[in-house]
């Protein structure tokens, strides 16, 4: 299966939107394989980050995912689950985000755009490690609706 990371930055958490942003992802067929909420410390955020280390929103990002709690989930799904992930959350500039999409539908501003999503297969194992030990993850797991979602 393939795994994207979410997570629903401070702003959606303090905005009340948790379920709101949860449901979607439910709704579209995704299985969850983690959840939990918490606060990321520096050291976790820094590491989160490391790519973006260097740049001039760097100490922004790190300053803002460190404010309030957030939650951290794992969706799975066949192959193209990541790609579908991106896609339901949105240009990463909610002014020019899709209506429909999770950003496009509640944020307003790029500072303030509500979720992560991992961009890649690859990333989305390496950030699912970062957030989740392998005990707090369930494997594949069968619905009886998948049926009616996957061929």
């Amino acid at each position: 299966m393939e795994r994207a990371l979410l997570i629903l930055k401070p702003d959606a958490v303090q905005r009340g939107l948790i379920g709101a942003i949860i449901s979607r992802f439910e709704q579209r067929g995704l299985k969850f394989q983690g959840l939990k909420l918490m606060q990321v410390d520096e050291a976790l955020a820094r590491r989160h980050y490391a790519e973006h280390e260097g740049k001039s929103f760097f100490n922004g990002l790190v300053s803002y995912i460190t404010s309030a709690p957030v939650v951290v989930a794992v969706v799975a799904g066949k192959p193209g689950t990541v790609e579908l992930v991106r896609a339901m959350v949105g240009a990463t500039n909610p002014a020019k985000a899709a209506p429909g999409t999770i950003r496009g539908d509640f944020g307003v501003d790029i500072g303030r755009n509500l979720i992560h999503a991992s961009d890649s297969p690859e990333s989305g194992e390496r950030e699912t490690a970062i957030f989740f030990q392998p005990h707090e993850l369930i494997g594949e797991w069968n619905r009886s609706l998948d049926g009616w979602i996957y061929e």
